[in-house]
């Protein structure tokens, strides 16, 4: 049996609907199993055969962390220990979503799995401490950091697009930071692939689609899209800015781009490229139906 931990949100949905279509043996959770309480924790898996535990579960609010570093640490830190600790034992593999943020951006290269992490915020730390205390506390776990996620279910750059060059006819948007956008439902089946391997190849791994872009150079095409879908009818204007442009509350790394040939060798995923899954977000998503 798998325990989806985090089933409601934008990954944890697209999991699950993954899950229902393979007809898996699976149990999932929200915020009705509180993470950060071991005992609850340990109510809810006495008793289940569980031979996975996929955490979808995490803090994402960038700016709003650095507010609030205490909740951060609470669901980011103390959570995925958590997790961790009562995986090993039931005797269960983990599979924990990581980010980005880890890294401080200077690099100019994509970033492997091996590099050093230099978070530059609250958020990115969490994240941090959150896949050294999987690390330390289940021999057998995945840590995949992802970026730039976008998807069906849940606040996402591709929604605020949509929904600002609906409003206006000039949209601002930062076009030195780069990195590579990933469709949610793409991680989904590499989380489930990584389950129905027959191999288990334990560690950390990069996954995000292929291909690079900036904020500015991501936003065209969601125009482009939305207007070929039919679902944006005013041509909005899309203006590059700086960084310095437009400040944030908390530091964004200017480079965030992630290397993906670990997991494709170990385990033979072919990765779409960021366009063609933008397209297919597009074309698989009932938002795209409503007319502007």
């Amino acid at each position: 049996m798998i325990w989806l931990v985090g089933d409601k949100g934008m990954l944890g949905t697209e999991v699950r609907t993954g899950l229902e279509k393979q007809n898996s043996a699976w149990v999932g959770t929200d915020r009705d199993v509180d993470i950060t309480d071991e005992n609850a924790l340990q109510r809810f898996s006495s008793g289940k055969s569980i031979k996975w535990i996929v955490n979808c579960a995490a803090y994402t609010a960038v700016d709003k962390a650095e507010d609030e570093p205490q909740i951060a640490h609470a669901i980011n830190v103390k959570g995925p220990e958590n997790l961790a600790r009562l995986a090993t034992k039931i005797g269960a593999g983990i599979i924990h979503i990581s980010t980005d943020y880890v890294f401080d951006g200077t690099a100019r290269r994509p970033y492997r799995e091996d590099d050093s992490i230099a978070p530059l915020g609250v958020y990115g730390l969490t994240k941090a401490h959150g896949e050294a205390m999987v690390r330390n506390h289940c021999l057998e776990s995945i840590i995949l950091r992802s970026a730039w996620l976008f998807g069906r279910n849940g606040k996402n750059f591709v929604d605020t697009m949509i929904h600002l060059m609906r409003e206006r006819n000039r949209v601002r948007v930062v076009c030195d930071q780069h990195g590579s956008p990933t469709y949610a439902v793409d991680l989904a089946h590499a989380i489930l692939s990584i389950i129905s391997a027959g191999k288990r190849e334990f560690g950390l791994y990069n996954y995000t689609n292929e291909g690079e872009t900036t904020w500015y150079d991501f936003a065209v095409s969601i125009h482009d899209e939305a207007r070929a879908a039919g679902i944006l009818h005013n041509d909005c204007v899309i203006e590059p800015i700086s960084t310095h442009q437009y400040p944030t509350r908390a530091l964004r790394p200017a480079y965030s781009v992630l290397s993906t040939d670990k997991i494709r060798q170990v385990y033979r995923l072919a990765i779409p490229d960021w366009r063609n899954s933008l397209h297919r977000y597009f074309m698989e998503t009932p938002f795209c139906q409503e007319s502007a």
